[in-house]
């Protein structure tokens, strides 16, 4: 979907709540330094070193080589504290190297909602908000996570077109039980067989963390 969208003009937020934007969220609460998103397996091994851990998934499972996975809990480890990480995903960071074009690019999910909602009410850009999904299809929970930002929105931003409004009645009917919403979502059922229940609990908690990733340069940092 993301060819319908000239994103030079537009402040972009890259979201994939299940779980890679949950994860980097997180790893900068917990005193990461950089993070440098890749599409592939080789480019994220290739900045391996002593100051850069290697960490990400394919089909929801951590590679062998790497030093971290994709669940949020491994970035709370203390040995990432002012370290640097190179980080490859299934969805996320394949839609983040997507949006390079854009004017502005923020790391959105449940964990900083407000963080991220009050850093595009103070700017200037138009916003697209762009959902990671699962391998190019639509999935429930970045649908959420879109709606919950317009709804933060709604009385200062005007949507574009129907989509904005569309995630944002579906937000409308999930925010008082994520959880049970997204009981029977294709992502939940996937990470449910890989038993990591807990990981979907914490991703779906708002407003955890004040920090707001952004990339410059190809690399994800915060202010």
């Amino acid at each position: 979907m993301m060819h319908l969208y000239d994103v030079r003009d537009k402040t972009v937020v890259v979201v994939d709540i299940f779980r890679a934007t949950s994860c980097m969220t997180t790893a900068f609460a917990y005193g990461v330094k950089r993070i440098t998103p890749v599409a592939t397996l080789d480019e994220c091994l290739a900045l391996k070193s002593s100051l850069c851990y290697t960490a990400g998934e394919r089909d929801g499972k951590k590679i062998a080589e790497f030093d971290f996975g994709n669940s949020p809990f491994e970035y709370m480890h203390p040995s990432l504290l002012g370290k640097d990480i190179a980080f490859t995903t299934t969805n996320g960071t394949q839609a983040i190297v997507k949006s390079r074009e854009a004017r502005e690019i923020l790391i959105g999910s449940f964990l900083n909602l407000s963080a991220v909602a009050k850093h595009l009410e103070r700017g200037e850009n138009n916003i697209l908000v762009v959902c990671s999904g699962w391998k190019g299809k639509v999935n429930l929970e970045d649908t959420l996570f879109a709606g919950a930002v317009v709804e933060l929105l709604k009385d200062t931003i005007k949507a574009a077109c129907d989509a904005p409004l569309l995630a944002q009645h579906l937000y409308s009917q999930a925010k008082t039980n994520m959880g049970e919403f997204l009981k029977h979502a294709s992502h939940v059922q996937r990470l449910a067989r890989l038993g990591i229940k807990k990981d979907i609990d914490y991703c779906l908690t708002p407003d955890q963390f004040n920090v707001v990733p952004v990339l410059k340069n190809n690399v994800l940092t915060v202010e």
